[in-house]
């Protein structure tokens, strides 16, 4: 991502053939809470911003073919952790105890429901524990154990009942084992909502630099992206560029271990960013 932005900043800064200014962000943090993205938006780079343009690789999307839509295009992201606490036992005698690992696969397993049996298909929501944490020993049951993960939601109201349903829910089964719980929710970024307009103004700059073939008009996915904070202040737009080339590995998904980007593709990344921006400075000139 630096790359292409560092490639597009070059052009622009040797030809200057376009009009008014073209402000290059490279934002930190995307990944971290609170993000990079909360900051930009509190110290007021936006300020005196008229749009904002995002570029994200792809590894689903064949290499080199930029994919954008208009609406909503990535889910709200938050994080939970969660500590059950029971009653640590003899593994030959756990009746004597309250075990805390059971009570929590329990958790595990039945937070999918709020997702497969609560949930519309059509109304996005994942909820997704990555980690879980309790016991040393062969012979001890767990009397505490602690678990986290995070909810991708497509809207507010799904947001919310997400929420209530994983207190309620965790809070249920602790009780009816005996145990206790304490569960801590914490708010990340919104959704990004891609300008209609802006998004129409990507699929022409792409076409016009990389080809009609290359543009390509897809619904958004169910990463999270802090670039929503500046979709929320100012007419943004997120596309993605794809970079799934099976000739050099570059098929793996984002955050995989093997992770890797065909470089063959960042060309159409420099040249759609270029393009979408001029264009849209043109259209922003004084008659």
């Amino acid at each position: 991502h630096t790359a292409m932005l560092l490639g597009a900043a070059k052009y622009l800064a040797e030809t200057r053939n376009f009009a008014g200014t073209v402000a290059v962000i490279f934002q930190p943090a995307e990944e971290d809470e609170p993000s990079g993205g909360r900051r930009v938006v509190e110290e007021g780079l936006l300020d005196d911003i008229d749009a904002a343009i995002c570029l994200h690789v792809d590894p689903y999307t064949p290499s080199g073919k930029v994919a954008v839509g208009p609406g909503p295009y990535t889910l709200a992201c938050d994080t939970f952790d969660v500590l059950v606490t029971g009653s640590a036992a003899h593994a030959a005698k756990p009746y004597e105890g309250i075990d805390a690992l059971t009570v929590a696969c329990s958790m595990v397993s039945e937070l999918q429901k709020i997702v497969s049996r609560e949930t519309d298909p059509y109304d996005p929501l994942v909820i997704s524990v990555t980690a879980i944490n309790g016991g040393n020993a062969y012979n001890v049951t767990a009397g505490k154990v602690a678990f986290k993960g995070t909810i991708r939601s497509g809207n507010d109201a799904t947001r919310e009942r997400a929420w209530r349903r994983l207190r309620e829910m965790l809070e249920g089964i602790a009780a009816s084992h005996g145990a206790s719980v304490k569960i801590d929710i914490r708010r990340g970024e919104p959704g990004v909502v891609n300008d209609a307009g802006m998004a129409a103004l990507i699929m022409a700059g792409a076409r016009a630099s990389i080809g009609a073939d290359n543009a390509l008009n897809m619904p958004g996915w169910s990463i999270a992206d802090d670039f929503g904070y500046y979709s929320e202040k100012r007419p943004s737009v997120y596309f993605r560029l794809g970079i799934r080339n099976e000739g050099v590995g570059s098929v793996y998904p984002l955050h995989h271990s093997r992770f890797r980007v065909d470089e063959t593709a960042l060309k159409n990344g420099v040249l759609t960013l270029v393009s979408a921006a001029t264009m849209y400075l043109a259209g922003q000139e004084d008659p």
